[in-house]
């Protein structure tokens, strides 16, 4: 077994199972997918740290534990379409699309919308995700509605167009709030009925969005 392989299989057994991590499908996607090829080469020795990683122009890879939360929130089967905001460097989306059917992963900043796409085709799973670059908090109109969303950046309200755009039944979770106080929230729609409750706390990047509003 090499370095990062073992490095990955503590990740799973100490930050993740470890600290309440149960889906088996989310455990053995993030066993699989080597997320130090998600960082920079200068980061790479700590891919398997328990912490949020920088991935350059402001932004982080999130803490694998943060992760896997959020994708075991969403209870993904394997049949669905899911909308990722904030793809970053693409892991997220890496994770998403071992567990689903489908994934269109908005990233605002070009160049790390270009970057994650070249991840996703060197780790082998671009062929179920889609990496566009648009402003995230307005969604993809165009292929809802999705089964389940999820938000890797916080806003300081929910948008509504990922409200609308949220399939019924379906699941979204997303962090809200300012600054570093933050809730992770999972929002799910059934019966034209939204519900809500916080998973945890949490510390995210700023959702951001393009000057030109509709």
């Amino acid at each position: 077994m090499g370095e990062f392989e073992e490095l990955r299989r503590r990740m799973v057994e100490r930050q993740l199972r470890a600290r309440a991590i149960r889906d088996e499908r989310v455990l053995a996607a993030m066993a699989e997918i080597p997320r130090e090829l998600f960082l920079p080469e200068s980061q790479r020795a700590w891919a398997y740290e328990d912490e949020p990683a920088a991935i350059g122009h402001g932004q982080t890879i999130s803490q694998p534990y943060m992760v896997a939360l959020m994708v075991q929130c969403l209870e993904l089967k394997g049949d669905e379409r899911v909308l990722e905001v904030g793809a970053g460097s693409g892991y997220h989306a890496a994770v998403l699309g071992a567990l689903a059917r489908e994934v269109i992963a908005l990233e605002v900043i070009p160049e790390l919308a270009e970057q994650a796409q070249r991840n996703l085709e060197a780790v082998g799973r671009s062929g179920n995700v889609r990496v566009i670059c648009v402003d995230g908090s307005l969604g993809y109109p165009e292929l809802a509605p999705y089964d389940a969303i999820s938000v890797a950046a916080a806003a300081a309200a929910i948008p509504q167009p990922l409200l609308e755009q949220l399939a019924d039944p379906g699941r979204m979770v997303i962090p809200v709030g300012d600054g570093w106080d933050q809730e992770l929230r999972l929002i799910w729609k059934r019966d034209g009925r939204l519900s809500q409750r916080v998973v945890t706390y949490c510390r995210f990047v700023p959702l951001r969005q393009t000057s030109a509003r509709p």
